[in-house]
């Protein structure tokens, strides 16, 4: 900013996340929670300043503030597959950001990718032959995944144009094309439903912590990430998990809102909000 001689200062330091809420929770004050669901993975929540431990001794006395987990970051306990595990290994973090690696649309066309190079090995997936395409880290993206997945023509003609054109595949049969698309779905789905699961623990403590004033009463979750926009069946797979922890009588008061480019909007507003403070500090 100094070399380009721009007259500007930093008011606020905000992540996607935290500006997602931000700029959610102002145009709706029932806003709780923000998740990006995209290429990588986090969420926020609005916590009372007398459930944080680490602040007590701070004096702060009643009020909320903004608690950002890093989720992708949790990596104890979580089920994983072999496919998981050697992902993982060949990964320039082994053992961190764990829950990122199993529900963020950077790693779910891997695993996918991982499981039919086994099958393929195996078995006659696709004939006798092994596309070395598929032998490829990250050749197979979520977009892939998510453009077969639409595909609903009895001959997969969608499915049989990624597999030639991303994978190298010449030749294969409509039944091989529906094994790929329920392998797709398999990992989408256990994806969305363990980010449903994240969601649904966030707002559970939420209520514990408050002693019953969150599920009884209207509470949004604001979405954004490419992810969440543009995969149908991954969003459908998170809601339907959240409901079955929650329970309906809960989960009818949840709005799961998606809120496009927020982030951008909240960080304004925090920098806006974080200036006039200063300012009126100033002045005081």
């Amino acid at each position: 900013m100094e070399r380009q001689g721009l007259d500007m200062s930093v008011s606020a330091l905000v992540n996607d996340t935290v500006g997602a809420l931000a700029g959610a929770h102002y145009w709706d004050e029932d806003v709780m929670v923000a998740v990006i669901l995209g290429t990588g993975t986090n969420a926020c929540y609005i916590e009372r300043t007398e459930s944080i431990p680490k602040l007590q001794h701070l004096g702060l006395g009643t009020g909320n503030t903004i608690i950002n987990t890093e989720w992708g970051a949790f990596s104890d306990g979580l089920p994983l597959t072999e496919f998981d595990k050697d992902m993982d290994a060949e990964s320039i973090n082994p053992g961190e950001q764990i829950f990122e690696k199993t529900i963020s649309g950077m790693y779910l066309g891997e695993i996918v990718r991982r499981v039919l190079a086994r099958m393929a090995q195996e078995s006659d997936l696709f004939g006798h032959s092994f596309a070395d395409k598929l032998a490829e880290p990250f050749v197979l993206r979520t977009p892939h995944l998510c453009a077969m997945q639409q595909d609903n023509s009895e001959d997969l003609g969608e499915v049989e144009s990624i597999l030639h054109d991303i994978i190298g595949v010449n030749q294969s049969s409509v039944a091989a094309r529906r094994v790929i698309v329920e392998v797709s779905d398999c990992i989408v789905k256990r994806g969305g439903r363990l980010a449903g699961a994240g969601i649904a623990g966030i707002l559970q403590k939420m209520e514990n912590d408050s002693k019953g004033l969150i599920l009884g009463r209207r509470t949004v979750v604001a979405m954004d990430g490419g992810l969440y926009e543009n995969y149908p069946q991954y969003r459908s797979y998170m809601v339907e998990a959240m409901a079955e922890l929650l329970g309906p009588r809960d989960m009818e008061h949840i709005v799961v809102e998606h809120t496009k480019d927020g982030s951008g909007i909240g960080a304004a507003l925090l920098a806006a909000a974080n200036s006039k403070y200063a300012a009126a500090q100033l002045l005081a």
